[in-house]
């Protein structure tokens, strides 16, 4: 396969090789067997899977690699500590679905992810890929503000219980929701935020934003009922995952009622603009 190696594709080289110094790693692709098998063994620790139900295998990754599909690693040292797996689209569109990243718990905090998601923009640009998609669980408001404010990828679809039970230590119990997202690869908001240049969504520069789905005073969510026109605020909870384990019901709650609120303004046409880190969709409504 012949690389581009065009000015663009250099510049998202660079700016991965400066993400990872700056998370203090090295990330690079990875084949060989003894290291696929680092990818399986580190995802087994972050999901700490029923055996019957991996993330992935050693025996798929070989077979990913070998069809010429993407498995990046970042290491601190000789330890494995972030890996990312992606493949192929439909070859019409020209695209790449990344199905599962993961960091180690001791390594969050370090942009460890955001360098293994540069490495990999810059391996699709090089082989001619123009966007890469993914899915994660909107009710993590980290993940959220990753995906969508530090990456600029935009949602695209909110996705009911899309994996079914995964049976984890991470998802078990609950529905698996996942928003879907389209990171196109050389928009301007894309290379902003290859450069570290993102624009962070503010909402209080946006007074006339209509609250849809708050946080109360109790940790449950509160519907503020129809959205009506112009942009609206869809909230988040601070640390589900705390939820889960501290006030199921809470949690379940919350699972309702974004799936109703952010889920339903997206199935009306509405787009998600932004992120705010203080835990906030800002959504625009069909028409702005």
């Amino acid at each position: 396969m012949t690389l581009d190696l065009s000015p663009s594709i250099t510049a998202a080289t660079e700016a991965g090789i400066d993400a990872a110094a700056a998370a203090g790693v090295r990330v690079r692709e990875l084949r060989e067997l003894t290291e696929l098998d680092e990818v399986y063994r580190l995802y087994d620790s972050i999901w700490r899977p029923d055996p019957s139900n991996p993330p992935v295998t050693t025996e798929l990754l070989r077979a990913l690699t070998k069809a010429g599909n993407y498995v990046g690693g970042a290491y601190d040292g000789d330890e494995l500590i972030g890996a990312c797996v992606g493949f192929f689209s439909a070859p019409a569109e020209v695209s790449m679905h990344s199905h599962v990243a993961g960091v180690s718990g001791s390594a969050r905090g370090r942009n460890v992810g955001f360098a293994l998601k540069l490495h990999q923009r810059a391996w699709a640009l090089r082989r001619g890929v123009s966007s890469i998609s993914w899915t994660f669980d909107p009710l993590i408001r980290r993940n959220a503000y990753f995906n969508v404010a530090k990456l600029a990828a935009q949602p695209t679809e909110y996705l009911t219980n899309f994996y079914g039970d995964m049976r984890d230590g991470i998802n078990s119990g609950d529905d698996t929701d996942r928003l879907l997202v389209r990171w196109q690869l050389d928009a301007p908001a894309v290379e902003a935020a290859a450069a570290r240049q993102a624009v962070v969504a503010d909402v209080g520069l946006m007074p006339e934003a209509r609250v849809a789905l708050a946080c109360g005073a109790d940790g449950w969510p509160a519907v503020a009922g129809p959205a009506g026109d112009g942009v609206v605020l869809v909230a988040v909870p601070p640390d589900v995952e705390g939820l889960r384990r501290t006030d199921p019901g809470a949690a379940k709650a919350w699972r309702a009622a974004l799936r109703e609120v952010l889920g339903g303004l997206l199935a009306d046409g509405a787009r998600v603009s932004g992120f705010d880190r203080a835990g906030w969709y800002v959504v625009e409504q069909k028409g702005l």
